[in-house]
């Protein structure tokens, strides 16, 4: 049996449409999924929208639309996201399904018979746009005595009957897991920053709201609702089947990976494994807080700024694959990363297009119309191809994979582009169109040994833009069964596939270059 991997991202809040950033957590999470799928492993794929809380209350009320309806329609946006950017979900969980409910009441439950409950009165300060409570030493003071939490959100004095949660009794226990486990959190830096915050004291924590009613509602305290995080955090279980003990709960709990934006690592990794320790369950075994995608001057993008960026445009614009592949390759994984169009375009054209493109094309193009289609069998390889085929083995066999398993996407990508730039440096040593006429048989040996190549940075570059690998891995005949990575280790399939009597076809451009579009910016 296959070694199980269960993936998440955090569920989007749906009260406006999506933006680049949830774009970028969608596709990098997919690329990881898509990455241990071909490696063998059983994948679990979650992600989704939370769709409770305040926010979602007022913006209802703002636009003069009943809250449920509002759910309904901005929701399906971010599933129209998902499909649109081929991200290969297995569950799209949302936090308004009656299993959700009850696996959060379950949950609620558990926390509750171990003691870790108590009925009070809460009164301080609060972020509607976080959806949470800071303490006074946490906010900053605007000159007009406006208060704004560290996200740089407005807060607003709450005051009301509800359950605190003893997240203080925690304080020892988290320090003590993150010492023992220090991959819990990642990268380092959001490590080391939860550390600081728990090590200043951790205060009891609010678990519920009685000013509004939208949300679970508390077992045994019916005035009451989940506070959202509590709500939302149970998703990851909702998703398995909690609290039944299913094949999926066994299969894939723990978590092995939650995906993350930075400005929620300590809902993931305070609140949430101290829920869990208090309900008896296992930890998720990373939290990752990856960047944030900033405008082109390092701008944060918002609405209100006028430099938010839909991805569903862009996608249109540029291409999915493109888009995917930029986002990937341009941003340092857990690092803030720029984003523009002529960016896009620039980083799409001098390595999709240019790079890799360029030599799949005029590779299969040499094959398809100089030797009818027909692969040529591979005899000893000379020296020249021993040395290009341990590049683009070391760079698509040890590089990549070791760099995607460490979530080092971009220097995974960049290694890949080494086995790119190691082939086309080979291809113009060697000249195969000179070859034709004074070395036919040497031609040969350079264009098999190219399609080998080939085949091997589509293979490992199929998670990050699949669609065209695919394209491009469908013309060379490769069946969809043996797209995986085990399949680079040796070239038993390339003697399959040239006896089966394959001929390849004169290819078609797989990767377009781009022109840029700011005319047409939405």
């Amino acid at each position: 049996m296959s070694e199980p991997y269960y993936i998440t991202t955090a569920i989007s809040y749906p009260n406006g449409r999506p933006h680049i950033g949830h774009a970028y957590e969608a596709i990098a999470a997919d690329a990881i999924a898509r990455f241990h799928r071909m490696q063998g492993r059983d994948v679990r794929f979650q992600t989704g929208t939370d769709e409770h809380g305040l926010k979602m209350v007022k913006t209802a009320r703002e636009n003069g639309v009943d809250v449920r309806n509002l759910c309904e329609e901005m929701s399906s946006h971010f599933k129209i996201m998902c499909d649109t950017l081929n991200i290969s979900y297995d569950r799209f969980i949302r936090t308004t399904e009656p299993a959700h409910h009850a696996a959060c009441q379950a949950l609620w439950t558990a926390i509750a018979d171990n003691g870790d409950l108590e009925l009070g009165r809460y009164e301080g300060w609060y972020s509607v746009r976080d959806e949470a409570y800071y303490d006074e030493k946490e906010l900053t003071t605007a000159p007009d005595g406006a208060k704004f939490s560290p996200q740089g959100t407005p807060v607003e004095w709450t005051a009301e009957e509800n359950w605190r949660f003893k997240l203080s009794h925690y304080q020892e226990r988290l320090l003590a897991h993150y010492d023992a486990h220090p991959e819990f959190i990642q990268p380092d830096s959001r490590r080391n920053e939860v550390i600081n915050f728990v090590k200043g004291g951790l205060n009891d924590l609010s678990v519920s709201r009685t000013s509004f009613d939208w949300g679970v509602k508390v077992p045994g305290s019916p005035d009451h609702v989940m506070y959202v995080w509590l709500d939302a955090l149970t998703n990851y279980l909702t998703g398995l089947g909690y609290p039944e003990k299913t094949h999926d709960m066994a299969a894939f709990w723990p978590a092995n990976l939650h995906l993350i934006g930075k400005d929620v690592v300590r809902f993931h990794a305070v609140y949430w494994p101290a829920f869990l320790m208090s309900a008896g369950l296992p930890l998720p075994r990373q939290v990752y807080g990856h960047g944030f995608v900033l405008a082109r001057g390092g701008e944060k993008m918002s609405k209100s700024a006028g430099n938010a960026a839909d991805p569903l445009a862009l996608a249109e614009k540029y291409g999915v694959d493109q888009l995917r592949y930029f986002l990937l390759r341009e941003v340092s994984f857990g690092q803030d990363g720029t984003y523009s169009e002529e960016a896009i375009v620039a980083r799409c054209n001098a390595e999709l297009a240019n790079s890799f493109g360029n030599l799949a094309q005029r590779v299969l193009s040499m094959i398809a119309k100089n030797l009818d289609g027909e692969l040529p069998e591979l005899p000893e390889r000379g020296q020249e191809e021993s040395e290009l085929r341990a590049k683009v083995q070391g760079a698509t066999l040890i590089k990549l994979p070791f760099q995607f398993k460490r979530l080092e996407l971009s220097s995974g990508l960049e290694s890949w582009m080494e086995g790119v730039f190691a082939s086309n440096q080979y291809v113009d040593a060697q000249a195969p169109w000179l070859l034709r006429k004074t070395d036919p048989e040497r031609m040969k040996i350079v264009l098999g040994n190219l399609y080998i190549c080939i085949h091997d940075l589509a293979i490992a570059v199929l998670p990050v833009i699949p669609s065209m690998a695919n394209a491009l891995l469908s013309a060379m005949g490769i069946p969809a069964s043996e797209r995986r990575y085990a399949n680079q280790e040796t070239t038993s399939w390339y003697e399959r596939l040239r006896q089966s009597g394959f001929r390849l076809a004169p290819p078609t451009p797989i990767f377009p270059r781009l022109e840029l579009q700011l005319d047409t910016v939405a």
